[in-house]
């Protein structure tokens, strides 16, 4: 009785109290995808659909001023294929320059950006103002960038060459143009990758850094083996994310150089652009993205393979 007694008397634990309601919660197997109901509706409808309907318009002779549309299959994909026609010379140019754009930026906006994290990292007075001065330029639209670079490299007016003592048409000649471009691009996105690698480097425990100092690592040994792998997974995102923005590089060559010379800077996007909006041939125009497409997957999986942690093998 005292042991019957002394159980009745006992409150139940926390995890023994039924709900107030008297009902226990239940998870139905439909909740997970009510929750994902949005995202996929929206998914679907701005993703899925717009490239299903452009590559349905690759199919196609689409020009939007006519009403028809004939089908002509795989015709718009072989002609780019065929060096001997005029849309596949013209695209293949510009997948030429979005190469080289993409090859002479992405090294300089991995570098540069690492280098200014470790800057940011460190403490100082002004810190605050030396990481706001950095950004700033990333705030401005390519539109302004644009337009206020095209007059500072003006070969004739431009304050480049003046202060510089330079004659040199950063806009109508290459090299220089592709220098002019570059250089444009690494100011104004310099600081994006600098904040993200800095959250990186941040991420980081202080104590490996405090335990490679106590084993007598040196500041560039505490970096190759402290401070590289821990920022494995920031820099695969970083050159990712900086390879697609490269490669679709398009508001630079447009306002700056306008693809001069001779088509020489005119990217993959600006060709694209021009073709659909300009020539209304969104036939042709569609099978060149989905061409970029492909060429810009494959790069994300090397990528990926290029990083891949092998530590396991």
């Amino acid at each position: 009785m005292s042991l019957l007694a002394e159980q009745k008397g006992r409150s139940p634990a926390a995890g023994d109290r039924p709900p107030a309601s008297g009902v226990t919660p239940r998870m139905r197997p439909w909740t997970p995808y009510a929750f994902l109901a949005p995202y996929l509706a929206l998914f679907a409808v701005f993703m899925l659909l717009p490239i299903g309907f452009g590559f349905w318009t690759s199919l196609h002779e689409w020009d939007i001023n006519l009403p028809d549309k004939p089908f002509v299959g795989l015709d718009n994909y072989t002609e780019l294929f065929d060096p001997a026609s005029v849309d596949g010379s013209r695209f293949w140019t510009a997948m030429r320059a979005t190469g080289i754009f993409t090859v002479a930026s992405v090294p300089l906006l991995i570098v540069l950006p690492l280098l200014v994290a470790l800057l940011m990292n460190g403490r100082f007075a002004g810190r605050n103002v030396y990481r706001a001065v950095y950004f700033a330029p990333y705030v401005l639209g390519v539109a302004v960038v644009g337009f206020v670079w095209q007059f500072l490299l003006d070969g004739n007016i431009g304050l480049v060459n003046h202060y510089l003592g330079l004659n040199v048409q950063w806009t109508t000649d290459v090299p220089p143009a592709w220098v002019a471009l570059v250089g444009v691009t690494v100011w104004w996105t310099l600081g994006l990758n600098s904040v993200i690698f800095l959250a990186g480097l941040q991420d980081i425990p202080r104590e490996l850094h405090e335990a490679a100092m106590v084993d007598g690592a040196s500041a560039w040994h505490r970096f190759r083996a402290v401070t590289l792998p821990g920022l494995r997974p920031v820099t695969v995102f970083v050159v990712n994310a900086t390879i697609l923005a490269s490669a679709n590089m398009f508001g630079q060559s447009y306002l700056i150089t306008r693809g001069a010379p001779a088509d020489q800077t005119k990217t993959a996007i600006y060709l694209i652009a021009e073709t659909g909006l300009r020539q209304f041939d969104m036939g042709t125009a569609s099978a060149m993205s989905f061409i970029l497409a492909a060429f810009l997957m494959a790069a994300s999986a090397l990528v990926f393979g290029a990083f891949r942690d092998r530590s396991g093998r």
